[in-house]
């Protein structure tokens, strides 16, 4: 089975937190705060920002985690394969269509036509009944006077 590509939310996740961290990052190292604000007399605290991006590499985990949880989700359940309660077509690709036809084309299966022994045993019993009813039907016909 061919690897699925990975949703373009996780990628847009990915690299905004990866951005964030890279600010930081670069904050700490070319004082950017410093060039962008002006001189400022507290010297950078690298303890600090690498505690900032630890923080941010955590809510990225988090939130990570929790899209691909639900994006999981949803794909569980948009692989429900919807039958009509009627007449019992399929759904597949957008389009309405018999059994037969989407075995053919979702799994490309020749299809033919068969009984299970549940449906046999009832067909036989209701051919019986029926048979038992004209029987019953034709002997009475009999019995009456022209």
């Amino acid at each position: 089975m061919e690897k699925e590509a990975r949703p373009r939310i996780l990628v847009y996740q990915a690299v905004g937190f990866l951005s964030v961290i890279g600010l930081a990052w670069l904050d700490d190292r070319l004082s950017l705060s410093k060039l962008i604000l002006g001189d400022d007399p507290v010297l950078p605290q690298f303890h600090a920002s690498l505690l900032e991006v630890l923080f941010a590499l955590v809510v990225w985990l988090l939130v990570s985690g929790a899209t691909r949880r639900m994006l999981a989700r949803m794909k569980y359940l948009e692989g429900f394969m919807r039958v009509c309660a009627w007449c019992r077509r399929i759904d597949y690709r957008g389009r309405w269509m018999p059994f037969e036809e989407f075995l053919q084309q979702g799994f490309d299966t020749p299809t033919t036509h068969g009984i299970c022994e549940e449906c046999l045993i009832r067909e036989k019993k209701a051919a019986e009944r029926a048979r038992l009813k004209r029987l019953q039907s034709a002997s009475g016909d009999a019995a009456r006077p022209a």
